[in-house]
């Protein structure tokens, strides 16, 4: 019988991309792999099964360079790849070895070979129960029983991974080949980047030898074990159980500081270990995964950027008109003209305007004109205004000065100590605390939200607006979050106490980057006094996004249809914690609008929803932040989905442990932990 060894590698991984070619010890893995691959005594042939994809060009081309034969077939169906590469060589029984093994031991190969000829059975390996370290796996199987899988098995996991068919159909015998000592912890395959560290290290050490066999990296693990420490944290087989958007994610932390650019999208913020990450569409309020499963978002829909929802055709085909007539060029681009004079009207208090395309710039951008207006550098501060410097500088001489304001405890490294003193934080709500720094004379800027967690108190809002201008000083009201949720402009406008300067982003632009500052004539004219430029703010996508985007909210009334909506979601929130025996803590606007469990699990109960809505189809957590694609009919299935969780978690609070629900870590909490 021709005894065939199929190796299947592609370039794509999504780990670790085009993994098979990298360098270890001078060769890449894959030819490294060969050579110890056809040192097996009963392997006959050897045969490479790739991807018919361009990516898979080079692999292919040095592969058959080495003189080994390759079959190319379909990327995703990786059991049909395996059948036709089988047939080609014809294959009377079948070796199968993953192209990320590079420390293959040909004599382990030859013992599950000879295993599965002794037993005489369909099937063998010495991965059920896996007993050698990662990187060893071999599974010997009939060309029959390759073929019965490849016609009878039809769930995608079963085709991409080839082999679980035969492990688990009761129609095949099968037998396992196990060390008499579990050494299944150990990690020798390539995976991820931590993993190439250590295969190149067990590579140079062995360098010149062709016939060290796993028993040799074995004494080096127990000789030299700071070699393996790399990727001593990773999982066996992790691999297999994650989404294409949680390997991307791990890769990602590998070269992206934090994994991505915003702390609010961290994956460890939502369901560490479980989010798919990363999405390949968004429509309405679903978002397609990277392997397009298809999601409801009830979460943070976009970070608040889009109340029109996503990808709504008119806005984006005001976008589609600007790429076609280009988006930059030597001139300026007459839409922000436009947006200034729209958004003075809509704030008949201001006279000019300031864009930029971020909230954090926009805010930077506010504090530069208002301290240059004010002639005084000391800002009193309320609220969330970013992450430059001018606002961490509060935290430089106590670390807790940014508690109250959805920072608490964030380490301001990296900001010059000499700003310490210069930023000064007070509680909304508390005009004493305003007032006693005021008092100091050398105050020149107030920024404040007009609202977050809760609505101002009678009077505060005109007090804080007295205070300004009785002492010459600029009063910014940051609506980047706020604005167009409540009215149509600035959440100001529901209290009737205007700024010096609103800020507004967000929902300007319904998911294009467009943020701006809005004044009035005597303090944004000091703008020229001072210098702030930047290439991108002049580029014409953001302008004609918002301008769309205005159009259409004035035309439906957004702001009433998502205030409507986050007060329903608000009310059935309670109607169900109710019926539950839960007691259960509002905040937010209605259309920001959230819910804490009042317990000492409540982090616990929030991660444990993520996890329960996700397996349902829905993104979800404690807060919903609507958009008009919140129809009825989705929120009543929310709440369809919503309503047996909120049950389990009153058995947790009955004594039934919430731990052993989850089936991961649980949440971070805030922006404390960054990791």
């Amino acid at each position: 019988m021709k005894t065939v060894a199929i190796v299947q590698a592609r370039m794509g991984s999504t780990r670790l991309p085009g993994k098979v070619m990298l360098d270890i010890a001078g060769v890449p893995m894959i030819e490294l792999l060969l050579r110890r691959l056809q040192r097996a005594r009963m392997v006959d042939g050897i045969i490479v099964a790739t991807s018919t994809a361009a990516a898979d060009d080079r692999l292919a081309e040095h592969v058959a360079a080495l003189g080994v034969e390759v079959y190319r077939g379909s990327e995703q169906d990786v059991l049909d790849r395996y059948y036709r590469a089988a047939q080609q060589a014809s294959a009377d029984v079948v070796v199968r070895v993953t192209g990320d093994c590079p420390f293959l031991d040909p004599v382990l190969v030859d013992d599950v070979i000879t295993l599965r000829q002794a037993r005489s059975v369909d099937y063998a390996s010495n991965i059920t129960p896996p007993t050698y370290p990662d990187g060893l796996d071999t599974e010997v199987f009939t060309f029959a029983a390759l073929e019965r899988s490849w016609n009878e098995a039809r769930d995608p996991y079963q085709r991409e991974h080839v082999t679980p068919y035969l492990r688990q159909a009761e129609v095949f015998t099968r037998e396992g080949q196990a060390s008499e000592t579990d050494y299944s912890g150990l990690r020798w395959t390539v995976d991820e980047a931590s993993d190439l560290r250590v295969a190149r290290a067990v590579a140079d050490h062995f360098v010149g030898r062709a016939d060290f066999g796993w028993r040799d990296i074995l004494g080096l693990a127990e000789a030299q074990p700071e070699l393996f420490g790399a990727n001593a944290h990773l999982l066996r087989n992790e691999g297999a159980a994650m989404g294409t958007g949680q390997k991307l994610w791990k890769r990602a932390k590998e070269v992206i500081p934090g994994g991505n650019m915003l702390l609010s999208k961290r994956s460890e913020m939502f369901l560490p270990e479980q989010w798919p990450a990363y999405f390949s569409k968004a429509k309405g309020c679903t978002v397609w995964d990277l392997d397009n499963n298809a999601f409801t978002d009830m979460s943070i829909m976009g970070v608040g950027t889009n109340t029109l929802g996503y990808g709504h055709d008119e806005v984006d085909d005001a976008v589609r008109d600007t790429v076609t007539k280009g988006n930059m060029s030597t001139f300026n681009c007459p839409e922000e003209v436009a947006l200034a004079e729209r958004l003075i009207e809509i704030n008949p208090w201001a006279d000019m305007v300031r864009f930029a395309r971020s909230g954090g710039e926009a805010n930077a951008v506010a504090i530069r004109i208002a301290r240059a207006a004010s002639g005084k550098d000391k800002v009193a501060f309320c609220g969330y205004h970013g992450w430059h410097d001018w606002y961490l500088a509060a935290n430089l001489a106590d670390e807790h000065h940014l508690a109250g304001h959805l920072l608490p405890g964030l380490e301001p490294r990296g900001v010059p100590q000499q700003l310490s003193g210069s930023v000064l934080a007070f509680n909304f709500n508390r005009i004493d605390e305003l007032e006693a720094h005021v008092a100091r004379g050398d105050v020149g800027v107030i920024m404040m939200e007009v609202s977050r967690n809760k609505g101002p108190e009678d009077g505060f809002l005109e007090r804080v607006r007295e205070l300004a201008t009785a002492n010459g000083i600029v009063l910014i009201f940051d609506e980047c979050t706020s604005g167009f949720r409540q009215t149509f402009g600035g959440l100001h406008k529901l209290y009737g106490v205007e700024p010096d300067i609103a800020m507004y982003g967000k929902a300007l632009g319904n998911g294009y980057g467009i943020t701006a500052a809005v004044g009035r004539r005597e303090v944004m004219e000091a703008a020229q006094n001072t210098f702030i430029s930047s290439t991108f703010w002049t580029e014409r996508i953001g302008p004609s996004a918002a301008l769309a985007t205005l159009k259409v909210m004035e035309r439906t009334k957004s702001w009433e249809q998502i205030t409507a909506i986050g007060l329903d979601i608000r009310a059935r929130w309670q109607q169900l914690a109710d019926r539950h025996g839960l007691t259960i803590a509002h905040w937010g606007l209605p259309a920001l609008c959230g819910y804490t469990f009042q317990s000492d699990n409540a982090n616990a109960y929030k991660t444990l929803v993520t996890q329960e809505m996700l397996a349902k189809g829905f993104l979800a957590g404690n807060s919903v932040y609507a958009s008009v694609a919140h129809t009825p009919d989705v929120i009543e299935a929310y709440f369809a989905a919503l309503d047996p969780i909120f049950a389990t978690i009153a058995q947790c609070e009955g004594g039934r442990d919430v731990e052993s629900l989850l089936k991961g870590p649980a949440a971070h909490q805030g922006f404390k932990r960054l990791n």
